[in-house]
């Protein structure tokens, strides 16, 4: 999918909410810096979200990172998952508490689809743990078949999150 030494760009969305969830985020943002063939650009600010789906659950520790890459999506998401896999991620039940969650959000623009990987990431325009975060690194980005940023994040209005304290 991608041609080694060209660079893409590529948000991350970061989540945790066991084991110091702050701690891991943090440590997931330092290891984004050193994936090889690219360079993480920036981070947002740390957001604290109530769990979605399943709420028995602390609450979550989110953050986006826009990097850039020369890695494939497929090769960039390998890499995501073995950094989950350093943190301890189980995957007991969908929605479930974790370690670390590593989500590709965006890929340049790419739209791509097959049994491991979808993108743009295929909620998150219904999530304002992730949208927060991204409007804050992408103010101007527009999810296409979606809308703007402002606008998702006016539907997302029942979500709780709040800026974490850093």
């Amino acid at each position: 999918m991608s041609q080694q030494g060209i660079k893409h760009q590529a948000y991350i969305g970061l989540g945790s909410n066991l084991e110091d969830p702050v701690a891991q985020v943090r440590q997931a943002l330092d290891e984004l810096a050193h994936l090889p063939s690219s360079h993480l650009l920036t981070a947002s600010s740390l957001y604290r979200s109530a769990p979605v789906g399943k709420l028995d659950q602390p609450d979550f520790i989110n953050a986006v990172a826009l990097i850039i890459t020369a890695l494939s999506p497929r090769d960039l998401l390998r890499s995501l998952l073995e950094i989950e896999h350093n943190h301890r991620r189980v995957r007991e039940c969908r929605n479930g508490a974790r370690t670390l969650d590593l989500d590709i959000l965006l890929y340049d623009d790419l739209q791509y689809n097959d049994a491991h990987l979808t993108l743009p990431h295929p909620r998150m325009h219904q999530r304002a743990f992730v949208l927060q975060p991204l409007s804050e690194i992408a103010p101007d980005c527009r999810l296409a078949g979606h809308g703007t940023l402002a606008e998702l994040l006016k539907e997302c209005a029942g979500q709780q999150f709040e800026r974490a304290l850093e």
